[in-house]
């Protein structure tokens, strides 16, 4: 069984910083690409960012420039440094991850549960 936890979120003014971890354990046979999505209230889940193994990453258009999204392969392990946060960046963050298992040859989606980012003005 999968699990990606995530840790980090919290109460940050504007124009601070947070940092978000998210470990994925469990039985994994290996992992292609891993990130953050995020959803803020009333709205749909989008794109924070992503990263893959070989560390191309991905960056959602409103996050560009002040978001960086890190990897340690070693230990299944994404991070998400937040930078000059804005109260638009408010919402629930969600941990990502395509992963295989040993029990299949099929890559397959996991969440997190997500972890809360409150930006005040």
């Amino acid at each position: 069984q999968v699990q990606l936890v995530e840790s980090g979120g919290g109460l940050v003014q504007a124009g601070g910083s947070l940092r978000l971890s998210c470990a994925a354990s469990g039985s994994i046979r290996s992992i292609t690409t891993m990130g953050w999505y995020r959803q803020a209230p009333g709205r749909q889940r989008e794109l924070a960012a992503t990263i893959d193994s070989g560390g191309t990453t991905n960056y959602g258009d409103s996050v560009k420039g002040r978001f960086t999204v890190s990897r340690d392969n070693a230990e299944n392990t994404v991070y998400l440094q937040m930078n000059s946060l804005k109260p638009e960046d408010t919402g629930v963050y969600y941990c990502y991850a395509h992963l295989r298992t040993p029990m299949t040859w099929k890559y397959m989606d996991y969440w997190g549960k997500g972890t809360l980012v409150t930006v005040s003005s």
